[in-house]
């Protein structure tokens, strides 16, 4: 959560972090296991605590997180993300995708998840990956972080993306009696990513609640 925060400038460079007592109280953690969490982030060069003053985002820090390129907040800022598989398919690939890799899998791993943060059902994923990277896959397999299991279990990382806004209608897959309503308006980001050895990697559709999210930007 602290490391997303910093990479999208809701805490900038030099800035001060709130005091411990306040941050476990964000956190809903205790104070030693918060400590821990600085001390880890101090060693990867993110955080400087000054004695006596408090702890600051060091300058120029690149986090290299796991939520690097989650732009998708509360309106009230921030909101730790966590996500549901509502399914996990291996798919003919259809037209809408963009080209994976050296285009020899007609074959696309599908997810689609409910996305929360802070527990607020914040938006409905559809996440697209080439399924020459694997030939089996179960829910068990997949984490909440697709970063992380693209870098530990597919070998490549997501190097950049390109993402479109605008607005679309909720989708089919909505899980029923829940937040969203299939066919309504919502906030949408269709995102393209490029791994690291240059090719797309992964295509993913995002439809969030624009009455209690947004989607936020920031040059730091």
């Amino acid at each position: 959560m602290i490391s997303r925060e910093i990479s999208a400038g809701i805490w900038p460079d030099g800035s001060r972090l709130p005091t411990e007592a306040e941050l476990s109280k964000k956190l809903g953690v205790a104070i030693g296991t918060l400590r821990k969490a600085l001390a880890l982030l101090e060693e990867r060069g993110l955080l400087e605590r000054i004695q006596g003053s408090g702890t600051y985002v060091r300058r120029k820090a690149k986090t290299g997180a796991i939520y690097e390129f989650l732009h998708l907040e509360l309106k009230h800022g921030g909101g730790l993300p966590t996500a549901r598989i509502l399914s996990l398919d291996l798919c003919p690939n259809p037209d809408f995708l963009p080209r994976f890799g050296d285009g020899a899998s007609d074959k696309a791993w599908r997810v689609r998840r409910l996305r929360r943060l802070d527990g607020v059902p914040a938006a409905l994923e559809e996440i697209w990956f080439d399924g020459r990277h694997a030939a089996s896959l179960a829910v068990d397999d997949m984490p909440e972080s697709m970063h992380l299991f693209y870098r530990e279990k597919l070998s490549f990382w997501v190097a950049r993306v390109e993402d479109k806004v605008s607005v679309a209608p909720c989708p089919a897959f909505a899980p029923a009696g829940g937040h969203f309503n299939p066919g309504e308006a919502l906030g949408y980001v269709e995102r393209v990513s490029w791994g690291n050895s240059g090719t797309v990697e992964e295509f993913s559709r995002n439809w969030f609640d624009p009455e209690t999210v947004c989607y936020a930007a920031r040059w730091v």
